[in-house]
């Protein structure tokens, strides 16, 4: 007898039918057919907490890859009530995601297979049976001669990933495309590259594929070893990648540095790095060089180590952080650059920079791919934000009085002051106070005081002073530990050798840093919570930069850090509702021979302002060639336009400066910023409530019937219900089975202690023994304290004071005859707690 399809479920006809199917075709069931979710689910922020938006995420029932990570296919698969080609429109919005051109949807009787490879006079969809899925090997074919693909280039763009049998790391959708399109534009012979990620989505893991593919096609196909370069402009990020994604490289990489240096790698063991720079010249035994820009470099000749190399040397440069220095026309960078011109050169950024002065595209063309941070929010992979804006009422206009003094008992220019004078022009003690004052009180508020904080400063001497007056307003946690408040600037080698202390999740200390200019690029602080701008910044490239610094996802440890709080002082989140915030950057380079096209002291300061050092260029210090940026003369936290010495500030005292606006808004599910209202969250989950549950007797009889409450909590919780901020809003003491009951239907609500306390009266548990009775009431004591969740967790037994009557075992042995008569038990405790007849009869 056979099988009647239409009684299958989904799961039952893509095992027993698609899937033989597609593995008698050729596809290895291992490697080539993938069931995984694409993307993860945007991160919803509502409130103090947040959840994911389930219905997003993107699962193909299989994506098929010629090899790991160069997909071909995605695979839709449907029960047989439907039609066979009723899920083709959900696999051709898969393949836009994959970048791929073959699409199939099957209900078991056959297969759409739609394929945008074909001719214009040929079929773009047809139906095939089920023994006529085409192989790895077809797909392939069609799909190189589809790209027009040499049979060398074909090769090239097929070329094994780097396989990590450790941690059995594969690239997510966008880093595959990245990677592939970046080998693809290497096979077709495009000299220059750019690449845009944002901040947090795996540059550096991007370029070591791009870099070990590249290598091994040269090695297995060519019999070459190619000479390949990766520049960085922190010494940080050379030292991190070395030790953790470029590791399989080891023996035949090395750092371009005149020293060898230990460095702890992520998983806590040290390693020691290899260096290739030997009396003022590069070691050329080795296949890949790691460096800065100022170890190779300077404004002297005899700095310019990389002129020891024949300019031929390098046949690939990967350059990081492509908008910093690189992108400069007349930057010492470039001309490393220059040096090696004959090699390919991919550029890497998050931001762009496109200047009047300064171009990337001018230099590397267009971005041959762009993934946002717009679209990792979206996808789940980044963080989003909560804008905090907090104004002062001296930052529109603020006059002295007349005959007012300075700290100096100079007079004080007579004018009008405004927000972009603080703290780079003029001092007003008063406002840096308010700002630590009215941060450290959120943090207190919302439980957040050993939250990681990055607070962005006009200068050094800013950061000083905003480090003290959030020193005086935390003393409790300082006194506890110095290092609660650091300060990271390119001066202070104490708070520089904290650094990777902050960074690290591990670590608790530092908590609150204050920087200006040192930790905008190149800090991967994954933990980091809040990012305070207390700085004017005009430059999108730079604000993107800063605020990136909070964009990664970190939930490993407990620190369940899905989103970030910016906090601004100085109205720079603005600059979110600008056109090229989520967009693409335009060109608009346009330098006229031998002059400049904007006045030198009316250009808007870029996201390098400040970092110079002795060669006036970001990065270049007189602090040796290991440190990255920041000296004692400035290097790169010198705070940029205006901003560099105190003494051509103006400092006042005894200004009353008063808070005279403060709004907050989300990223919402369109991606653009929404203000938060509490009175909208209720709002949208009494519509949910509604929906779900059709009216107050149908919601009771589910809750009811429910073996465990937490299931329908769970549920709601996944279509976006976040009850934290709901009992935030409504009532702390509530229980969600009343938040529901008053919400969607204007039923009274008990708290959970009047529930408890109802039971109590009732005494209900007459024919347990006396012990059985000790756990029930105890159980009851949590249900008050901590919710229904609480006590439907059986690790509740091992929780005083329930654990001083006996062991999970005991309880579920001799008070209770059994676990089958304990969870009977709580069943009944459960109908007692929610035992509201006069709602049922309502």
């Amino acid at each position: 007898m056979g099988i009647n399809k239409a009684t299958l479920t989904e799961t039952e006809v893509r095992n027993i039918y698609i899937r033989p199917a597609i593995v008698n075709a050729g596809w290895e069931p291992i490697t080539q057919m993938r069931e995984e979710e694409m993307t993860k689910g945007q991160v919803i922020v509502k409130g103090n907490a947040s959840s994911r938006n389930k219905d997003k995420i993107l699962k193909p029932d299989f994506t098929l890859y010629y090899k790991p990570g160069i997909p071909l296919a995605a695979v839709e698969a449907k029960s047989n009530e439907f039609s066979v080609e009723h899920g083709i429109e959900q696999a051709i919005n898969y393949i836009r995601y994959l970048d791929v051109p073959f699409a199939f949807s099957s209900n078991g009787d056959g297969f759409i297979f739609h394929d945008k490879t074909v001719l214009p006079h040929q079929v773009l969809e047809t139906k095939i049976s089920l023994e006529e899925f085409p192989s790895p090997e077809e797909l392939w074919t069609k799909y190189a001669k589809w790209k027009k693909w040499t049979q060398e280039q074909a090769l090239f763009c097929g070329q094994n990933y780097h396989s990590d049998d450790e941690s059995d790391r594969s690239p997510r959708y966008y880093q595959s495309i990245a990677i592939n399109r970046t080998i693809e534009a290497i096979s077709k012979k495009q000299s220059k590259i750019l690449l845009v990620m944002a901040t947090g989505t795996g540059k550096t893991f991007t370029a070591f594929q791009i870099i070990s593919r590249y290598r091994n096609f040269h090695i297995e196909q060519k019999g070459t070893q190619p000479r390949i370069l990766f520049l960085a402009d922190r010494n940080i990020l050379v030292d991190q990648t070395m030790v953790n994604d470029f590791r399989p490289f080891k023996g035949v990489m090395a750092k371009l540095n005149a020293k060898s240096k230990t460095v702890e790698r992520s998983d806590g063991t040290e390693e020691v790095l290899t260096n290739a720079i030997h009396q003022g010249k590069i070691d050329s035994s080795y296949e890949i060089y790691l460096g800065l820009y100022q170890s190779i470099t300077g404004k002297e000749e005899y700095k310019k180590v990389f002129k020891s190399l024949p300019e031929n040397f390098f046949d690939l440069i990967i350059i990081d952080e492509c908008h910093r220095g690189s992108a400069k026309e007349e930057s010492a960078w470039r001309e490393i650059l220059n040096h090696f011109d004959s090699a390919t050169q991919v550029g890497l950024t998050a931001t762009p920079l496109e200047t009047k002065e300064d171009s990337n595209s001018q230099y590397f063309g267009d971005a041959i791919y762009t993934y946002s941070l717009a679209q990792g929010i979206e996808d789940g992979f980044l963080a989003p934000y909560k804008v905090i804006n907090i104004g002062f009422d001296i930052d529109e206009a603020w006059e002295p009085t007349p005959g007012m003094r300075d700290e100096k008992g100079e007079l004080v220019e007579q004018r009008i002051y405004n927000v972009k004078d603080y703290d780079r022009k003029l001092v007003i003690d008063e406002r840096t106070k308010n700002v630590a004052k009215i941060f450290s009180d959120h943090l207190k508020k919302t439980n957040n005081r050993m939250a990681k904080t990055i607070i962005f400063c006009a200068d050094i001497n800013h950061a000083i002073r905003m480090r003290q007056a959030l020193i005086n307003e935390n003393q409790d946690l300082v006194l506890k530990n110095d290092k609660y408040v650091e300060r990271i600037t390119g001066d202070n080698k104490v708070g520089k050798d904290q650094l990777d202390y902050f960074i690290d999740p591990d670590e608790a200390y530092p908590v609150i840093v204050t920087t200006s200019e040192l930790m905008t690029t190149g800090v991967d602080a994954q933990t980091c919570k809040f990012i305070v701008l207390d700085q004017v910044m005009n430059s999108m490239t730079k604000f993107k930069q800063v605020i990136g610094r909070g964009t990664r996802i970190y939930e490993d440890g407990g620190h369940n850090k899905t989103w970030f709080t910016i906090f601004d002082f100085k109205n720079v989140s603005k600059l979110i509702y600008e056109d090229d915030f989520n967009g693409p950057s335009i060109c608009i380079y346009n330098p006229k021979p031998g002059e400049t096209t904007v006045p030198p002291d009316e250009r808007e300061p870029s996201d390098s302002a400040g970092e110079a050092g002795e060669n006036g260029e970001p990065g270049f210090t007189t602090a040796g060639p290991d440190e990255g940026g920041g000296s004692n003369t400035g290097g790169d936290d010198t705070g940029g336009e205006g901003g560099g010495s105190s003494s051509e500030k103006v400092f006042v005292k005894g200004v009353v400066v008063n808070q005279s606006h403060h709004s907050v808004a989300n990223v919402g599910i369109t991606g653009e910023l929404e203000t938060e209202s509490y009175i909208q969250i209720v709002s949208e989950a009494k519509g949910a409530f509604q929906q779900k549950f059709t009216s107050l007797n149908d919601f009771i009889r589910k809750w009811n019937d429910a073996d465990k409450k937490q299931a329908i909590i769970d549920e709601l919780a996944d279509q976006g219900i976040v009850w934290e901020t709901l009992f935030e809003a409504v009532n702390k003491q509530l229980d969600p089975y009343d938040l529901i009951c008053y919400l969607a239907f204007a039923q009274p609500p008990l708290t959970r202690a009047e529930r408890a306390n109802n039971v109590k009266k009732r005494n209900c548990f007459g024919k347990y023994s006396d012990s059985a009775k000790k756990v029930l009431q105890a159980l009851l004591d949590k249900y008050a304290d901590n919710g229904i969740e609480a006590i439907e967790n059986n690790d509740i037994l091992r929780v005083q004071p329930i654990s001083n009557l006996g062991n999970k075992r005991e309880i579920y042995r001799e008070f209770f005859n059994g676990k089958d008569e304990y969870q009977q038990a709580l069943k009944e405790l459960e109908d007692q707690i929610y035992n509201d007849d006069y709602k049922q009869q309502a």
